[in-house]
């Protein structure tokens, strides 16, 4: 496990084991990590380009979730970068 490891990291055994342990340690936190920063990325995303169209994120979930819209942050971050109009079109039929 501790191969591409410099130094004593991939010869010394108990050096070896400790950095190997760290790694997971460090693999298994920030694979929970990723979500909440791509949660945050999206957020960012969709805020912006919702103020471009006139409203804010918080209004536009809340819309959302009123006319039962269920489309999650990852696809209208998505719509929002990569296809403007539709995501101006999803906007402007909550208003």
């Amino acid at each position: 496990m501790a191969r591409g490891y410099f130094g004593a990291r991939s010869k010394v055994y108990t050096v070896a084991k400790n950095a190997v342990d760290k790694g997971w340690g460090y693999a298994y936190r920030d694979r929970r990590n990723k979500k909440r920063a791509f949660r945050r990325l999206w957020i960012a995303r969709i805020n912006a380009a919702a103020r471009l169209n006139g409203t804010t994120y918080s209004k536009l979930m809340h819309r959302l979730s009123e006319n039962k819209v269920e489309m999650n942050r990852k696809v209208l971050a998505d719509l929002a970068m990569n296809h403007p109009e539709t995501f101006s079109a999803v906007v402007s039929s909550l208003k």
